[in-house]
């Protein structure tokens, strides 16, 4: 560290909390309540214990849980070694896990108890994996199994190891933090670099532009392996906030956490706020305290806004994508909003808005990377460059290039700019469906449809839906003899896909085409979105 500077990194605020407010309530989970120094004591002997198995300067090292202790503990004792923490997606298939463990070339994974079995048909082609680590917890339901060969007991790893906190080895804020993986438009997952600045940014913003400080009780809904929860995993724990984790997400023990724990913040897609809205006694139910809640991932509706508001959650709503550390826009409510009707209230609220308070600069640029007018119909691409745009993507070289051309990053979402400054999504430009905030490639649909051997021709395109904003729906042509039903083909994707990213409905009707042969999907998503006013939904 030179007399003048320090590498920017959300360790450094996470230790300040355990040296500060020792005794504060760090983490919440079930009856279970860990204290700052405990936390910091847990994070220690993580680091010690990884370092003891070889773990160190860039070393990578994956995490296969739901939104458990063991998931803010890693995200900080990875980072303390100079190692790189590799979040994985729970409800992915063993294929895509294997995918992206090769792929980040991981060298130790953690994983909770539920998950294992995905590890088992892959292990064999991961010659990188040194070390599996195995998290029990009674919560899972799943009290014994198959372990892989040499696997660890997470509490037996941190009992064995040393609890005094080891040195920080960060040799530049640049230094990767993280590497997140997204669904791939025309091919594999990509792997999202973050840097240690970048994460360090993003967790100080959070923290100022949503409201939290060192009294905010934060709620985990927002699933950690996403961005690692929208960077909020170092963001809580920076303030000497709490923690409160919950392993699946379930509407009225949610509400009864809110109340019980005096919760203050949670994040989330709009359809997880939907499940509060659905609650049989949701309309006369109201917080006694303001709840609030920051959403993204999709619009959220007026008639969703206007629910929450009679809740007395106070609904942000974000935008951004993992290659921009999550968040990065913001609708920022004007006080002249306040006396506006209802209808249009939300709608002004449901706008993607304005770039966060460090995040850079948001433009909608044309195809010769101009501006378009600010007279919010005139379609463009929405572009961002600045602080939280992410380093690369991981080992592809090309796909970096592609999305940074002419200094700008592609985020593939069209929109418009009205002339308050605030932006506004309309359609996608890539071939990527959101549904109930998880990210679905239709090409990866696609071609898993394609393998089936009945059939000669495949488009899948989004649909709106009451309660996951947009799935992704099919259009087959089955081959001539050949004989085939929806619920066949559909078994036939979950075999090989997440269940999330399967087709809901199958239309067996070839997809149109141009003169030249091309599918216009185009078309089919015109069909599907009839009568809605954007191509895009929060619910």
């Amino acid at each position: 560290m030179d007399v003048n500077r320090a590498p920017l990194t959300p360790i450094s605020l996470l230790r300040r909390s355990v040296r500060v407010f020792p005794e504060r309530t760090a983490v919440v989970y079930g009856a279970r309540r860990v204290s700052y120094r405990e936390f910091g004591e847990r994070i220690s002997r993580l680091a010690n214990g990884l370092a003891a198995l070889g773990i160190g300067l860039a070393s990578k090292v994956a995490l296969v849980a739901p939104n458990i202790p063991m998931m803010l503990e890693a995200h900080a004792a990875v980072p303390t070694l100079g190692g790189v923490v590799v979040p994985i997606n729970t409800r992915l298939q063993p294929a895509e896990v294997g995918y992206i463990l090769g792929h980040a070339r991981a060298e130790a994974v953690l994983i909770d108890r539920a998950s294992v079995e995905l590890l088992r048909p892959v292990l064999a082609g991961l010659p990188a994996l040194r070390q599996v680590v195995v998290v029990e917890d009674a919560a899972a339901g799943v009290e014994s199994g198959w372990r892989p060969p040499g696997a660890l007991d997470y509490e037996t790893l941190l009992a064995r190891s040393p609890a005094a906190e080891p040195a920080l080895a960060l040799r530049d804020e640049e230094q990767p933090i993280a590497i997140n993986y997204t669904s791939g438009t025309t091919g594999p997952p990509k792997g999202v670099v973050f840097s240690h600045r970048g994460a360090f940014l993003n967790t100080v913003c959070n923290a100022l532009q949503y409201g939290l400080d060192r009294a905010s009780v934060f709620l985990w809904v927002v699933p950690i392996y996403h961005c690692n929860g929208w960077c909020f995993a170092w963001t809580v724990p920076a303030l000497g906030a709490a923690s409160v984790c919950q392993r699946r997400i379930e509407p009225l023990r949610m509400r009864e956490l809110i109340a019980a724990e005096r919760v203050t913040h949670f994040c989330g897609a709009p359809v997880v706020l939907q499940f509060l809205a659905n609650l049989p006694d949701a309309p006369a139910f109201r917080f006694p305290r303001t709840v609030r809640a920051v959403t993204g991932g999709a619009a959220p509706s007026p008639t969703l806004l206007a629910a929450m508001r009679r809740m007395n959650v106070d609904v942000t709503h974000i935008y951004g994508l993992t290659e921009t550390y999550g968040p990065f826009t913001v609708c920022e409510p004007q006080d002249e909003w306040r006396g506006l009707p209802e209808a249009e209230w939300a709608e002004r609220m449901a706008h993607q808005g304005v770039d966060n308070l460090l995040a850079g600069e948001v433009a909608v640029l044309d195809g010769e990377l101009h501006p378009v007018p600010a007279d919010g119909r005139t379609m463009g691409e929405i572009c961002m460059r600045g602080n939280l745009v992410m380093e690369r993507y991981h080992e592809d070289p090309a796909a970096t290039a592609e999305a940074f051309a002419g200094g700008w990053f592609h985020s593939g979402d069209l929109g418009v700019l009205h002339a308050d400054g605030s932006i506004e999504l309309r359609d996608r430009a890539k071939d990527i469906i959101v549904s109930g905030g998880e990210n679905i490639s239709s090409i990866e649909v696609e071609n898993v449809l394609a393998s089936h051997p009945a059939l000669e021709e495949v488009a899948v395109v989004s649909s709106p839906d009451r309660q996951w904003g947009e799935v992704p729906v099919a259009f087959v042509r089955v081959r001539p003899g050949s004989r085939l039903s929806e619920a066949e083909l559909i078994a036939f994707c979950r075999e090989r896909l997440a269940h999330f990213k399967c087709p809901k409905r199958v239309f067996f009707e070839p997809p149109p085409r141009t003169s030249t042969g091309k599918v216009q999907k185009y078309a089919l998503r015109e069909r599907m979105w009839q009568g809605e006013p954007r191509r895009i939904r929060g619910h």
